[in-house]
């Protein structure tokens, strides 16, 4: 594991942080559409966030 203090800011996580509330467009496979998500409607709940920056661009 790598030592906190490598971390560059603005923002380092650790365990037990709280992720900062946003929202963002997502694609919801059950509506067939691009819907806006929330962090928020998570709370109190175990999230895993990730995103590819490559995905989705015309290269």
């Amino acid at each position: 594991m790598g030592d906190v203090k490598t971390c560059e800011l603005p923002f380092c996580a650790t365990r037990d942080d709280c992720a900062p509330v946003f929202s963002a467009e997502a694609y919801d496979p059950s509506l067939k559409r691009i819907k806006e998500v929330k962090l928020e409607e998570y709370r109190r709940r175990w999230v895993i966030l990730f995103f590819y920056s490559s995905d989705f661009t015309f290269v």
